[in-house]
């Protein structure tokens, strides 16, 4: 994410959040963490076809899975070509999620970074997966997507990182041009009856067959400034992709089903 003091405000205001009194004297550089650097290894081959009984997001043909975040009964506005989809960054593409809303499930999903890929950073290769989509803009639990082959940022920020929380276990990222995959087990929050936190949030990943968070407890969705909580009780919830507004080149994303836990 930006650090643009601007662009912040405008996330922020694009997601329905305004910054508490405590939150206005916190930067977000205060919840970037360097240390530890997760080790590099080399990932395994990216493609898995879905299974029987999974409810296939993305075939290669179009979007008719996924709406627009902001305006649901809006279609998704991104670019499908060539059996993949691409980030529309332009004005009115916006973050897009699935029509369908789930509780816990198991997740594929195939990206690639372009390979003449510029910026550095959070500037270069920028999306978030959302596991849960909780609201319009970035609300909800992010996995975070980047280009971190060789592409230094912190280290709660870079790719399969639950941005600003959990830092990967390990960087098997593949070089630009070549296709990443997640493949991700889902458990959701609970919460009882009073909104108050019953069970939290858990996930596991793989990251081109390399386990990167194991069954890992989340605090609460993503929080791009201060401490992140569970502040609102919720149910099943849409799967949500970013469309980050850096300026490097644009994602495309590729073979994308899910099961049903």
């Amino acid at each position: 994410m930006s650090l643009n003091k601007i662009f912040m405000t405008t996330a922020l205001v694009a997601c329905g959040l305004t910054m508490t009194n405590a939150q206005e004297k916190t930067k977000p550089e205060q919840t970037e963490v360097y240390t530890p650097v997760p080790k590099i290894v080399q990932g395994a081959a990216v493609y898995t076809a879905p299974p029987s009984d999974a409810v296939v997001l993305f075939d290669g043909k179009d979007l008719s899975k996924w709406v627009s975040t902001d305006d649901r009964s809006q279609p998704a506005k991104w670019t499908v070509a060539d059996g993949v989809f691409i980030v529309n960054k332009k004005t009115g593409g916006g973050n897009i999620e699935t029509k369908q809303s789930f509780g816990n499930y198991q997740l594929h999903i195939e990206w690639q970074v372009p390979a003449n890929i510029e910026g550095k950073g959070q500037g270069r290769g920028n999306s978030g997966l959302f596991l849960a989509s909780i609201g319009k803009g970035d609300a909800g639990y992010e996995l975070q997507i980047l280009d971190s082959y060789k592409n230094d940022t912190y280290t709660n920020g870079q790719a399969a990182s639950i941005y600003k929380q959990l830092v990967p276990l390990a960087n098997p990222t593949h070089k630009p041009g070549e296709w990443n995959s997640y493949d991700v087990v889902w458990t959701a929050p609970t919460f009882n009856d009073d909104k108050s936190v019953k069970t939290p949030a858990r996930v596991t990943v793989f990251f081109n067959g390399v386990l990167v968070q194991n069954n890992a407890e989340l605090k609460g969705p993503t929080q791009y400034i201060g401490d992140p909580a569970y502040r609102q009780a919720h149910g099943p919830s849409p799967i949500k992709l970013q469309s980050h507004g850096d300026p490097s080149a644009p994602l495309s994303f590729r073979n994308i089903w899910v099961r049903e836990l």
